[in-house]
């Protein structure tokens, strides 16, 4: 009896839930501004949460159980771990890279990655963290995507790996890296925090590669507030991420789960007395980057509503090229490949180089007329602070091995299209919480400006 009444309070409780959030929210986002990016919700979100907080268990467990299950299986994909950001998502997918189990393949202190300077630090980051060297090659325009011709030629002895990010949902040319990837024999990541549900030859990126990174932060395709997850096709790689990020240990057993292996008090590794107990047996030096239940529970509900988020962002972008394409003259506007299904995170856009306005103009005009506007993150990672005030380590294309804090802008211009990324291009949003009056005024304002500054 007791329980039938805690299910029919349970019950009543969502109900209100859902009668509290009819009340309470707008119908439509109030204020002028319209933002780049941002989150849309609904009562299913709500109501899930409240239920997850029924649950009173304040870790993973039964939301993040079929969140884990649904996202693999959306991706088409064995594995998915769910982390705590798509930041350290990418730290525990080139960690796992490091794990002694995996023999000649680890990647060892002083091995080299092969990555791009034009996007978010957090891509980079983990390379650093782990002792490597971060190998930049110059990006396309259009796609802003790594130039894949350059590549072979910054490959040496030392490469060991590949990690890129699919820039803004608009995917690289997977075909060639992965044949270059066969062929010198290393690891690729896929960095997908930007372009969840984007497709190459009709397979979902983050996929193809040895290992797919996500974000699930409130500007992304979907979220749960901070969060991210990590996927992979092979079951070894899939245990040392586990392992990475559950503190580091041998045991796979889930959060309030013991002995799943059987074998609990039957191991003897390292130089442990033999039985000592596998739940406290640590085999790399991990971290702890679980989510919570309820964090699981709001992107559970977001999952369901993940298609039609990207109907709506590619319908915008759609919208945007046809407002915008009678200014080629002065603007570059986003290229897609054929093959290429994006996933648009934002709508990038160049100023051609010109003697009446810059980018920085432009974006300030937008800004102070209520458009928000993006850089493209970090522009050049070799020009920031975090780069100049410190000691790294890195290789630019096919150079010797250089130090950050004494690059000079010979070493810059290496690197010709990510300067002009850095100084020429932004974003502006396209995402479902955006209609065509919104894009209207974006489109109006930018065809204002460059009317009055012809």
């Amino acid at each position: 009896m007791k329980k039938l009444l805690a299910k029919s309070v349970r019950s009543g409780i969502k109900q209100w839930a859902k009668i509290y959030y009819w009340l309470a929210q707008p119908d439509k986002r109030k204020g002028s501004y319209i933002p780049a990016s941002g989150k849309v919700l609904g009562s299913e979100e709500l109501c899930n949460m409240i239920d997850a907080s029924l649950d009173m268990w304040l870790t993973t467990g039964r939301f993040n159980d079929e969140f884990e299950k649904k996202f693999a299986k959306y991706l088409g994909i064995k594995y998915a771990l769910s982390t705590n950001s798509g930041s350290s998502a990418n730290l525990l997918a080139l960690s796992a890279l490091t794990s002694h189990k995996l023999g000649e393949r680890q990647i060892k202190k002083g091995d080299e990655v092969i990555t791009v300077a034009a996007g978010f630090p957090t891509t980079v980051n983990p390379i650093i963290q782990q002792g490597l060297v971060p190998v930049f090659v110059d990006c396309e325009i259009g796609t802003y995507n790594i130039d894949v011709d350059k590549i072979e030629e910054a490959i040496t002895a030392k490469t060991k790996a590949i990690f890129l990010a699919h820039t803004l949902g608009n995917t690289f040319d997977l075909d060639k890296i992965v044949k270059i990837c066969e062929k010198h024999k290393l690891w690729l990541v896929e960095d997908s925090c930007d372009a969840l549900g984007a497709t190459y030859d009709n397979k979902k990126v983050g996929t193809i590669g040895h290992i797919g990174t996500y974000s699930f932060y409130p500007a992304h395709h979907i979220t749960m507030g901070e969060g991210g997850a990590v996927v992979t096709n092979d079951p070894q790689l899939y245990r040392i991420i586990m392992s990475f990020r559950d503190w580091g240990r041998d045991c796979w057993c889930a959060p309030g789960k013991d002995d799943t292996c059987k074998k609990r008090f039957s191991y003897q590794l390292g130089n442990l007395p033999m039985g000592y107990d596998h739940k406290y047996t640590y085999s790399h030096i991990g971290f702890n980057l679980k989510i919570t239940d309820w964090q699981a529970s709001i992107a559970l509900a977001q999952l369901d509503k993940l298609d039609g988020f990207l109907e709506k962002r590619t319908q915008n972008a759609q919208y945007l090229i046809g407002k915008l394409n009678d200014l080629q003259s002065y603007l570059i506007l986003p290229t897609v490949a054929q093959n290429v299904k994006p996933s648009w995170f934002g709508f990038l856009i160049s100023v051609k180089p010109n003697d009446k306005f810059n980018k920085q103009q432009l974006v300030e005009f937008l800004e102070k007329n209520g458009v928000g506007t993006r850089q493209l993150f970090a522009g050049n990672i070799l020009r920031q602070p975090m780069m100049v005030e410190n000691d790294i380590q890195l290789r630019i294309n096919g150079s010797v091995l250089l130090n950050s804090r004494e690059l000079t802008e010979q070493n810059y211009a290496e690197l010709p299209n990510t300067d002009f990324i850095m100084n020429n291009t932004f974003w502006v949003g396209v995402y479902p919480g955006l209609g065509e009056k919104e894009l209207d005024k974006t489109s109006d304002l930018i065809h204002k400006f460059i009317k009055e500054h012809k």
